[in-house]
């Protein structure tokens, strides 16, 4: 049995997403939780709130331990981009990206 999480449309870019998420890949939940609080990246606010989110599904709505819970799956898939522009010299115009991220947890029981 597995619980998910899923936070979507957050404005980060996928690949600053990546880097925190390669950090907890497999761990258990705590000491995920731990390496969230303590790392300096804009995206372990959003994973950690992410990561509460999933434990709190394996528990209510699934019924698992919430001590013996592990990160068995995590990733992030790009969401739309918003396209704005940055005014150049001369009158042209510069494309700048805003990208969005899809991102999932799941949570697993160790046996």
């Amino acid at each position: 049995m597995e619980a998910k999480a899923h936070l979507r449309y957050v404005r980060i870019a996928p690949r600053k997403v990546k880097i925190v998420l390669d950090l907890i890949r497999g761990k258990d939940a705590k000491l995920a939780m731990a390496i969230l609080k303590q790392t300096p990246k804009a995206a372990s606010e959003h994973l950690e709130k992410l990561l509460k989110s999933a434990v709190a599904n394996a528990e209510n709505n699934h019924g698992m331990d919430k001590d013996n819970l592990y990160v068995a799956e995590c990733f992030v898939c790009p969401g739309p981009i918003l396209k704005r522009i940055r005014p150049r010299a001369q009158g042209r115009a510069f494309r700048v990206l805003k990208r969005t991220s899809h991102i999932t947890i799941v949570l697993k029981e160790k046996e």
